[in-house]
């Protein structure tokens, strides 16, 4: 398994609060969710939130942390167990409401939509508690052995209930609802604006291999270049030596065969770190390649810590 236990549990949590988002948005609408989407949102509820992810934390994560020392009776995970007993009450609340409601009861519809916010409250609380300081407390309690042992046990307990049970549920999340993404919300100035204040130079080659965007247009640059590459193919915009190893990354990135590319240079009395990356769709489809440019000499130099409120940092 390449992941590890918490990078699993914790794409869980962003899967589920995609989930929230867009029940919440239906929820706000005149005419309210559709009755299949409140089918979808017991079964994932019930079936995956409560029946596999909470048993992957409770037959697997907590009893091996206790183990190591931190207690069950109090603190955080007395605290993670205590809410997961209150997400299941709140469930068996909602799932009857939630029933009639996709049975086209309209009446139960303020009583739903009022537990399933206390219901999504609850757990967004109780994910960000995990992500940001059990997970954490557990992985410096825990051995290289102790974190393989909790990720084979999350794949048995997932393999238990059927054959690809997460791809399964996560494609439900996805025919619950589509959400946007959270830039969405950003103007486009402001996007730029972002993109330009970023320390490290931007560039997109778009899936037929043309430049289609660079960032610090109006900065000074690493490697200079003007608006007049935008259109152009990226093979014209290295050295002849160089464009047979520029094809083998794009080719490999198209394929799925690389993850990233990279590479660093003296420049200047500079060290300049490079590196390539695949662009993907959520849905897998490839649509370029993204180029990062970043001065690293002063980051190499980085001696000790300076904590965000220290004196020094806040200068």
């Amino acid at each position: 398994m390449s992941d590890s236990w918490s990078d699993l549990l914790m794409l869980d949590h962003q899967t589920t609060e995609q989930v929230f988002e867009a029940v919440g948005g239906a929820f706000r609408t005149s005419q309210g969710p559709a009755p299949e989407m409140i089918r979808n949102l017991v079964l994932y509820l019930t079936k995956y939130v409560d029946g596999c992810h909470n048993r992957k934390e409770e037959d697997h994560l907590f009893p091996l942390i206790e183990r190591r020392g931190i207690p069950r009776a109090a603190g955080p995970l007395a605290v993670m167990l205590s809410e997961h007993e209150q997400s299941r009450q709140l469930l068996a609340r909602l799932v009857p409401l939630a029933t009639r409601y996709a049975a086209g009861d309209r009446s139960t519809l303020e009583a739903l939509e009022a537990v399933f916010d206390e219901y999504s409250t609850l757990l967004k609380n109780h994910f960000w508690k995990e992500n940001d300081i059990l997970y954490p407390m557990a992985r410096r309690v825990m051995s290289e052995e102790d974190a393989r042992a909790v990720a084979s046990g999350i794949e048995a307990t997932e393999a238990a209930l059927g054959p690809d049970t997460r791809g399964k549920y996560y494609a439900l999340a996805r025919r619950i609802g589509q959400v946007d993404d959270l830039s969405f919300g950003v103007e486009r100035d402001v996007l730029a604006a972002i993109l330009n204040t970023l320390p490290i130079e931007l560039s997109f080659v778009d899936h037929n291999d043309l430049v289609r965007y660079f960032s610090h247009e109006n900065s000074t640059k690493i490697f200079p270049r003007s608006r007049g590459v935008i259109g152009t193919p990226v093979q014209q915009c290295h050295p002849q030596a160089s464009v047979d190893k520029v094809n083998a990354i794009l080719e490999a990135f198209k394929a799925g065969t690389r993850k990233v590319a990279e590479f660093w240079i003296d420049l200047g009395g500079k060290k300049i770190h490079i590196r390539y990356f695949p662009v993907h769709s959520p849905e897998g489809k490839y649509l370029g390649c993204l180029e990062t440019v970043q001065d690293i000499t002063a980051i190499q130099e980085l001696t000790g810590q300076r904590r965000l409120l220290n004196e020094e940092g806040q200068k």
